[in-house]
């Protein structure tokens, strides 16, 4: 008899495990008497017949399914196996772990912005994580016609629908179009929002959700950098001696051709520009008519006009053009 039993006897498994899959379903004909059942590390194995629930095992190991699975399940449980028949389930392995899955925009989505008619180009770039939550909504929907799962089918399914909910999320009143960056984490947990309510009707559950990175055209990047470099220096007067500055130690700006020269005569008109601005700060600080005159002694007086060349001298005791002295 034990040479029978052997033969009608088979495993339960998910034999060719892949951490890319999500469900395996394992349905042979059928399950013989003295069959294994054998659950894998990360994995539940959920009986079904006819697509309903029959039971759900967690426990990793080894089980034998004429003692150890039939007497818990719900409408099986008084199944008993005969010499030549067999019990007809199908038996679904589920991936347990939490998936992570790097997106990307294909094409440039165009955002609505104030002056550009067709919308601004933008790529975005991340990743979003997801797992297996609802064993029923998930073989109602997806695993009562599926033989397997795949994550790629889950990531095709997102992205359909993501161009839509960035374009959703980005063009949000207040939202800065030049500094999207600063609003990722905003603009991230909305779409997690979005995504969640339309994946846990098939058992999946949107656990994270990442915006990395925006990405500009590179006209608009360039811009963007240039206004931020503005910011960084404080004032277009400072960012431009520090442009002119590091030209001429990179030795950019040498030569005697016209940028040169253009160089020079920019460099010589802000110096002196500058020499002017100190110089009239520095008369509006002396009083114009307040200085004092030191008189001159009893019984000296000055010339109203020099003795050597005539220039009148007012009150020096030196002339101002021959340096004679007055008194």
């Amino acid at each position: 008899m034990s040479f029978f039993r052997n033969q009608f006897a088979n495993v339960v498994e998910w034999q060719e495990f892949r951490d890319d899959m999500i469900f395996y379903k394992w349905n042979n004909n059928e399950i013989k008497k003295g069959s294994k059942l054998i659950i894998r590390p990360g994995q539940d194995a959920i009986f079904l017949d006819n697509g309903k629930i029959e039971g759900i095992f967690r426990d990793e190991g080894e089980y034998d399914i004429e003692s150890e699975i039939i007497p818990f399940l719900s409408t099986l449980k008084g199944f008993k196996f005969g010499f030549n028949s067999g019990m007809r389930v199908e038996v679904l392995f589920v991936n347990t772990k939490e998936f992570t899955v790097k997106w990307g925009t294909k094409n440039a989505i165009n955002i609505p912005a104030p002056g550009l008619p067709g919308g601004m180009p933008i790529r975005a770039n991340g990743t979003f994580n997801f797992k297996v939550d609802d064993y029923v909504a998930l073989i109602d929907q997806i695993a009562g016609v599926k033989d397997r799962y795949l994550v790629e089918d889950v990531k095709i399914r997102i992205t359909s629908v993501l161009d839509q909910l960035l374009m959703k999320w980005i063009s949000q009143e207040g939202k800065d179009m030049f500094n999207l960056q600063a609003q990722a984490a905003d603009i991230s947990r909305g779409i997690q929002e979005d995504l969640d309510m339309q994946m846990i009707k098939s058992g999946i559950t949107i656990t994270g959700f990442y915006v990395m990175s925006f990405n500009y055209p590179k006209e608009i990047q360039d811009m963007i950098t240039k206004n931020a470099s503005f910011g960084m220096v404080g004032d277009l007067e400072k960012y431009q001696q520090i442009s002119l500055t590091e030209g001429m130690a990179s030795g950019k700006m040498g030569g005697s051709g016209v940028t040169s020269d253009m160089v020079e005569m920019m460099m010589g008109m802000n110096v002196a520009n500058k020499m002017m601005h100190n110089m009239n700060s520095s008369a509006s600080t002396q009083p114009a008519q307040n200085q004092t005159i030191e008189p001159a002694s009893e019984g000296e007086k000055r010339p109203n006009f020099c003795p050597n060349c005539g220039t009148k001298t007012g009150q020096a005791n030196f002339c101002s053009n021959c340096g004679q002295k007055l008194i």
